[in-house]
């Protein structure tokens, strides 16, 4: 029960996290150019996998 409470936990927070990226992506997309949007993908593209990695590391 504890195991498969932590994946859930472990899934949530990933995907609030995915969640919180798209969203400031998509500002982002509505307020600049398109130059900075290529900007801004990259910057959440590598936030999102230091986080991934970061859970990976923590469980």
């Amino acid at each position: 029960m504890g195991k498969s409470l932590m994946n859930f936990a472990k899934g949530m927070g990933l995907g609030i996290a995915v969640g919180c990226m798209a969203g400031a992506v998509a500002n982002q997309y509505v307020h600049s150019g398109k130059r900075g949007m290529k900007k801004t993908v990259g910057k959440a593209m590598k936030n999102l996998s230091e986080l991934v990695e970061d859970l990976g590391e923590m469980f």
